[in-house]
């Protein structure tokens, strides 16, 4: 079962990042500048914030398979649309669904919570995460890979087909899960602006993880741009070097576990030290023109980026259980606005100041959420 649920998540979650080496390709193909191709990445990750505050929640109201089962459903017409898009608006419009889609990865790591036993649900969900992070990781390479055979098209097509394999796969295998709330809609929505103020630990890691995944999307939507202008790589040579990253993948169990000893905090802290860490290796890579050293910094950098988030939710799943969908939802769409923001600013950073621009804004944001994180309690 979590084999199933942590390969349901990195399924799914591919199709937030498939587009981001794509830009290159994607852009000049349905006549968007640089700078609105870019918007492509912002609009994915800002409807899928949109999906965690509106549709993950329903995890605490509506039987959790039925609503998940749907949700993946609703993935297919979206990436179709990005698959026959034939103007700007129509792929920025995809981009935006495929987002508030793709938050069924959000209802699947609550349910894995609410089956593992309290002295282990820190290594499950660190397990189930590892499958979502690698998904993220995997989703590039696999997108430039595909492009390089038969189009960029080609991507969007196949994972509406996984889509919908997966959907009947969890339909069947996957148990009931009913919640007891039975409050309404409107009630349960409402209550999610007073969890950041009532759940003190929501509203601090939310912060850290913001911080975190703003430097994640600095260095994954530019990295691909580095290496495409300036390092003369292929699609396949950007595929290659996703693969690198993937590497950090194996550390999120390794956290869980870390969380169910009590070491949360300081393991936090550690991983912004790596966060920073890596954007120096990152820069002197990029100095120095070292593929070698942008594949150090990206393996760095996811293994700090899984490690900080696998022990956020960790610490925020000892909360109520019965609010658990919400705190999730809410606290993966605060910090994926980090992320979002972290995309949007790729494009102007690189015009204006090149790479050691993007890696001095990637350092110095986790470092002030290491101050913020080492002043709270």
């Amino acid at each position: 079962m979590v084999l199933l649920l942590a390969g349901a998540c990195g399924a799914v979650v591919g199709n937030l990042y498939y587009a981001q080496p794509l830009l290159g390709l994607i852009g000049p193909d349905l006549g968007l500048s640089p700078r609105a191709a870019s918007l492509i990445v912002s609009l994915t990750q800002l409807g899928y914030a949109a999906g965690l505050v509106l549709l993950v929640p329903l995890g605490d109201l509506l039987e959790n398979r039925r609503l998940m089962v749907v949700t993946i459903l609703t993935a297919i017409p979206a990436l179709l649309l990005a698959a026959t898009a034939h103007s700007g608006t129509q792929m920025l419009a995809a981009a935006a669904l495929i987002g508030g889609t793709s938050v069924a990865v959000q209802m699947v790591v609550p349910l894995a919570a609410h089956m593992t036993p309290e002295s282990r649900r820190g290594e499950v969900v660190g397990s189930v995460m590892s499958g979502l992070l690698t998904g993220i990781l995997l989703a590039r390479p696999i997108a430039s890979a595909l492009t390089a055979v038969s189009g960029w098209r080609t991507v969007f097509y196949l994972s509406a087909a996984l889509m919908l394999a997966l959907a009947v796969l969890l339909r069947a295998r996957l148990p009931e899960r009913r919640p007891l709330a039975a409050e309404s809609y409107p009630a349960l929505l409402a209550s999610l602006v007073r969890l950041p103020v009532r759940v003190k630990v929501l509203r601090q890691r939310a912060i850290v993880q913001a911080a975190c995944f703003a430097g994640f999307s600095l260095f994954w939507t530019g990295a691909p741009l580095l290496l495409l202008h300036q390092f003369g790589y292929s699609q396949i040579g950007v595929a290659l070097f996703g693969l690198a990253g993937a590497a950090g993948a194996f550390v999120a169990p390794v956290a869980g576990r870390l969380g169910d000893r009590g070491y949360a905090r300081p393991g936090t802290m550690v991983a912004l030290v790596l966060l920073s860490l890596s954007f120096g290796i990152a820069a002197l890579g990029g100095v120095v023109h070292s593929v070698v050293l942008l594949a150090l910094a990206a393996i760095v950098l996811d293994a700090g980026v899984q490690t900080s988030l696998v022990l956020g939710q960790r610490v925020i799943f000892t909360q109520a259980p019965e609010i658990r969908s919400r705190l999730n939802g809410l606290f993966i769409a605060l910090f994926f606005l980090g992320g979002a923001a972290g995309s949007a600013v790729t494009g102007t950073l690189l015009q204006h100041g090149g790479w050691p621009a993007l890696c001095a804004l990637g350092a110095a944001l986790p470092a002030l959420a290491l101050v913020y994180f080492a002043r709270t309690r």
